[in-house]
Parts: C-alpha cells; structure tokens; sequence
C-alpha cells in the first residue's frame, strides 16, 4: 500500500466538511485550522463562512468550498445562480450545489438540466467548479443514471452523491440514512464521462472507507473525520 498511494494523495481527496447547522464561528475557525494543519484539498463551508475560512486558509494549498442551495435543493434557479455568484465573489473556489430533487423525482428533465448548465456557466466563468450533489438516498436508479448523463453533457466537474443530511422518515418514524454507497459510487462512475469526478460524501469515515471508494473511482470525499484518517494512514506507514 505504501508504494501505491501517498499520505499528501489522500489528504487532497478531502474536502474537510463544515456544515453541520450548530457550529458557531470558533468551531469553523478551529476547523478551518484543522484543513490547513492537514493540507487537504478544501475546507467545505457554509455560504456566510465563506469570508472566515478565507481569512484562516490564506496563503496555504487549501481552498474554500461552498454549499448552495443547501441541503434540500429548494432554491428558485434564478436564487441558486446568485448564491453561486456570492459565494465565488467572496472567495470560494468549489461549489457544491443541491439539485432540486423534486424536479428529479418529477422526470423534469429540461428544468433540471436547465439549472445544472446555468449554475456550472456561472461558477466555471469566474474560474471555479462546481460540483452537483445528487442525493441518492432519495432516488432510483434512473434518476441516478440520467443525472449523470445531464451532468456530462454540461461537462461539471464533479457529480456528488450526497449531502449529508438527507435523512428521511421512516414507516417507524425513525430517520435513516445511507449516504455514499459502494454501489451507487459504481453506477455513477460507470455513467458518468470520464472528465467528470465522483465526490463520496456520508459515511467514509476510515481511512479503509476512503481507500475503498478511491479504489471505485472516487477521487474527492466529503468527511468530517479528516483528523483520524489521516493519523491511522500516517500509523501504517503511509508517508
């Protein structure tokens, strides 16, 4: 393993994830310091966190990733398009972006590819990329699969398969959530061209989680347990 991955490697697979609704601004501050001491790939944001994390983050290799229209994908398009705007005027460099899953679910097709190449021309002009999360939990197979190509037509940079906190109520009334699943990050690779990257977000919590899914074609991970991974990879020789 040692000769075939490098520990710099998997830390810029990481997009260090920030987003949970109760952190106040030391808790991101401390985050923030947390990607930098580990030079990860982002520090993923909330859009009014954009200007901290850039303020903490400025002159190390870690760029600023946002969350829009987040978790649920309800913005109006036109709003989506302005957020996007906002968040790359302040300094984010990566968008992670909520498709409107209802439209998904509804087969709009022409309203949801519609949104995806307006947002991705908005982001791509000011010299960022954007990343379109999917929310599988919530989907089939074919809805799935024509995300995908949708998103290859509009040559995104990056499909995603989850926020986060898509949890959803069971007939127990539990919640219940998946997140990244070894079976769907397989579906998207295969349906997905070959210059568009796969982000596993929900549950690669192990450092053998992330070797896992990069092993599927993943290249980029959503993770809160940043810390532990990289320290268990740095435990077994990884250097």
């Amino acid at each position: 393993m040692n000769n075939t991955v490098r520990l710099y490697e998997l830390a810029k697979m990481i997009d260090h994830s920030l987003l949970h609704p109760t952190l106040i601004d030391a808790e991101l501050r401390a985050g923030c310091e947390l990607a930098k001491r580990y030079d990860v790939a982002t520090a993923c944001v909330k859009p009014y966190a954009i200007e901290l994390a850039c303020s903490v983050l400025k002159g190390s290799d870690v760029s600023v990733c946002a969350v829009i229209a987040f978790p649920h994908g309800n913005s109006r398009t036109c709003i989506k398009i302005q957020e996007a705007k906002d968040a790359v005027s302040a300094g984010a460099t990566e968008i992670d972006m909520v498709v409107n899953i209802g439209k998904v679910l509804g087969g709009d097709w022409e309203y949801v590819s519609q949104e995806i190449q307006a947002i991705n021309d908005v982001v791509v002009v000011q010299k960022g990329i954007l990343k379109v999360i999917f929310e599988n939990d919530f989907l089939q197979e074919t809805h799935i699969i024509k995300l995908c190509e949708i998103c290859s037509q509009h040559q995104v940079a990056f499909v995603k398969t989850s926020t986060g906190y898509g949890f959803f109520k069971q007939a127990n009334g539990m919640y219940a959530y998946q997140g990244a699943t070894d079976h769907h990050l397989k579906l998207m690779r295969e349906h997905c061209a070959a210059n568009v990257q796969i982000k596993a977000a929900g549950g690669v919590r192990t450092l053998d989680d992330l070797l896992r899914v990069r092993a599927l074609g993943v290249t980029r991970i959503g993770a809160t347990a940043t810390a532990a991974i990289l320290e268990e990879a740095k435990q077994r020789g990884i250097g």
